[in-house]
């Protein structure tokens, strides 16, 4: 293909994932997913390989690029066809994000697959927004295995009714897997088209090109890394459940071409729910690449031929079932792309930036009473590393997440919650030549009884700065203005105020 037309059917598939955001969002009823933007897009090929994404969620796409290949294998595939799973160790994250597949047909042909996955706030746990601290995948909620919600493009009423009848607004619920059924077809259907306006053979020919062009603008990335053999280490505070100081190691090997990213000598798996399922952490590193890449490269399989990724089975980063695995995917997936720049630092540091907050400060809460039932999740943004270039920006999402805030007026008129303050926290940003982006600060008072959990990292270990830069300030949370551990579980009731600082990013250089 000539330059101008892989550019427009580059473009072209990409608007097949961005339309399928576009109709998830519109039709969504929780806040979560229509004004977090909580959901990622995808298409893929008919063996599984990603084709392209929409600029959506990092962890949840580059863990279903990965996990992809192995879920098309499972199974016959028929037009009308829509999987659902939350399985973490079957090709999802934690059980709160819900992937939908559906096959892509034309004719008798199968071309390809359209995914999108969503985050729900609520998936049956007994915790507010179905985050538990606790040991148990099975107290996380409902383990959805691979299973078909549409078949032949007719719902299953039994498999919506389970799933939905296990959450405490099943309403609401199904209104959200309405949603993503209508992503999915929208998907199946612009994906028709423009496989039948080229023809089956050019489209693959198409793809071909296409992953072809990706591995070609990776390699040239790649090949500016010197080669060598770089090592990093970095902890995670805790687990929640008495393991701290977590280590999570990495060795880089850059030869020939080739990236090797090993983690052997990572912690082994904990009691608590910071563990990863592989494509978790997989997708963390393939998101640090893709950053160093050109904005032009494609979001498909052949950016990342040259990249491998190992973790010893049974380790943090490659758990088995039934580990814990609801903080994995949003505060483990931080860190692994902390190590991974810290050893990027190391062979090019003009182009890596200082660490950035290193968590998603995540906050759950909700209730259940005869007054009615309430569930809310949020991530909080923090402070963004400084940089050869210039200063890290403030109280932005950074890294894995790629989220909005819930508007405040939203939020108070669908919670019995007020948002008191809402403010950058100024000097939480590491010093040095240039400076760290600064944290944010934001207060909650209640004006009812609610349990509360908070999933956070950085409270103990600052984000590294540099160059000489100095490291950004911790987080904190308090309740009432008493410290808070960084993942706790607790009652308030109203009146309590719940204050969450979070942390700034590293500076860079000396002053």
């Amino acid at each position: 293909m000539d330059a101008i037309a892989l550019s427009l059917f580059s473009s072209r598939i990409a608007a097949v994932c961005d339309e399928m955001g576009a109709v998830l969002r519109r039709a969504a009823f929780s806040t979560n997913i229509r004004d977090r933007l909580d959901y990622s897009c995808a298409v893929f090929d008919a063996r599984g390989e990603l084709c392209a994404q929409a600029a959506h969620i990092p962890v949840h796409l580059g863990s279903m690029a990965y996990a992809m290949t192995g879920l098309v294998d499972t199974r016959r595939w028929r037009p009308g066809d829509i999987l659902v799973l939350n399985d973490p160790y079957q090709g999802g994250t934690h059980l709160p994000d819900v992937t939908l597949i559906a096959p892509v047909f034309c004719g008798d042909d199968p071309v390809g697959f359209v995914a999108n996955r969503a985050h729900h706030a609520d998936i049956g746990a007994d915790a507010p927004g179905s985050m538990p601290i606790t040991a148990s995948l099975d107290a996380e909620g409902l383990l959805i295995p691979p299973m078909l919600l549409l078949e032949k493009g007719v719902v299953i009423p039994e498999t919506l009714a389970w799933i939905c009848q296990a959450t405490s607004d099943p309403v609401l619920t199904e209104g959200d897997f309405s949603a993503q059924v209508s992503a999915s077809l929208c998907g199946v259907r612009r994906l028709q088209k423009l496989v039948s306006e080229l023809g089956i053979a050019a489209y693959a020919e198409a793809l071909s090109a296409l992953n072809d062009y990706a591995a070609k603008l990776s390699a040239h990335t790649l090949s500016r890394i010197p080669e060598g053999c770089y090592r990093f280490a970095d902890v995670m505070d805790d687990d929640g459940l008495g393991a701290t100081d977590i280590p999570i190691v990495v060795s880089m090997q850059v030869s020939g071409g080739r990236i090797k990213v090993d983690f052997t000598g990572t912690a082994a798996q904990t009691r608590g729910n910071i563990n990863c399922p592989f494509s978790v952490a997989v997708a963390a590193v393939f998101y640090v690449f893709r950053c160093l890449m050109p904005a032009v490269t494609p979001a498909c399989a052949g950016t990342f031929r040259a990249i491998s990724v190992t973790a010893p089975e049974g380790c943090l980063l490659n758990a088995v079932t039934p580990a814990a695995v609801a903080a994995g995917n949003v505060e483990t997936s931080s860190r692994v792309v902390d190590v991974v720049l810290g050893a990027l630092a190391q062979a090019v540091p003009e182009r890596i930036p200082a660490a950035s907050q290193g968590t998603m400060n995540n906050l759950a809460m909700g209730a259940r009473s005869r007054d009615g039932n309430w569930n809310y999740y949020e991530t909080m943004a923090g402070g963004m590393g400084a940089h050869a270039l210039g200063e890290g920006l403030s109280s932005v999402q950074t890294h894995m997440t790629n989220t909005l805030n819930t508007p405040i007026e939203i939020f108070e008129a669908a919670y019995p919650v007020r948002v008191k303050r809402y403010a950058i926290r100024r000097g939480s940003g590491g010093g040095g030549k240039f400076k760290g982006g600064n944290g944010l600060c934001r207060e909650y008072q209640f004006l009812a009884a609610a349990e509360v959990t908070l999933i956070s990292e950085r409270r103990s270990h600052q984000p590294w700065g540099l160059q000489g830069g100095a490291p950004g300030r911790r987080g904190e949370n308090r309740l009432n203005n008493k410290l808070l551990p960084a993942k706790t579980r607790l009652t308030v009731t109203a009146g309590d105020r719940l204050m969450v600082c979070t942390p700034g990013g590293g500076g860079y250089g000396q002053r």
